[in-house]
């Protein structure tokens, strides 16, 4: 808000003196008493609800509550300066200089980086020790599975058995007798039904020689 200094000036030109009289102004003031509400306070102060509201934003505007020892605002002295004026009482106004204000430096953007994106070559699986492998880890299977598992358990060999155990993951399941594939999907299956997943077959097959 522009800050306003008010000198009395009627007195001095009657007076034909060159003499002013600084008078420096605050807004009006109430301290809140038993019983006062915000539209009373407007009635006795000659102002409306909306500008001691605004005067004052402690006060919420949804239940208008005021307490008793508030102190409130209630008019505001600047626009009451200017309307004395306007009712030729014989102010003078002026703008009190402003300091120019100060704009921070515009950021300088920097360029952003640029990142070459590296594509992955995939690696086709490979098997040192023959098709079966090869086809396992096709179907899904995993290093850690055949190495923890299908080997102990039957050396790789499709149609390992002994008698009461078959395939690649020895078990008494149906699917131990399909293809490599059809085994591999089964051993997936059967780890993540029994154990909860693979990596947890693959702990248990480690401590206790089977699964």
């Amino acid at each position: 808000m522009t800050n306003f200094k008010k000198i009395l000036v009627a007195g001095a030109v009657a007076l034909g003196v060159t003499g002013l009289a600084q008078i420096n102004a605050s807004a009006d003031e109430v301290t809140v008493k038993a019983g006062d509400t915000v539209s009373g306070l407007a009635e006795a102060n000659d102002t409306t609800v909306e500008s001691i509201e605004t005067l004052n934003p402690e006060i919420n505007k949804e239940t208008h509550l005021i307490y008793v020892g508030d102190v409130l605002k209630v008019n505001d002295d600047d626009q009451a300066q200017k309307d004395e004026v306007q009712a030729g009482v014989g102010y003078y106004y002026y703008d009190e200089p402003q300091a120019p204000a100060v704009q921070a430096p515009t950021p300088v953007s920097q360029p952003e980086p640029v990142v070459q994106e590296v594509k992955a070559t995939p690696v086709a699986a490979t098997a040192n020790d023959g098709s079966v492998k090869s086809q396992f880890l096709a179907a899904g299977g995993t290093e850690a599975m055949w190495s923890a598992i299908v080997m102990p358990e039957s050396g790789g060999n499709v149609n390992a058995t002994n008698g009461q155990y078959h395939g690649l993951g020895q078990t008494n399941q149906s699917w131990g007798y399909g293809s490599v594939a059809d085994q591999t999907k089964g051993m997936i299956e059967y780890a993540n039904s029994r154990y909860g997943s693979v990596s947890n077959a693959i702990s248990t097959r480690s401590a206790q020689g089977w699964w």
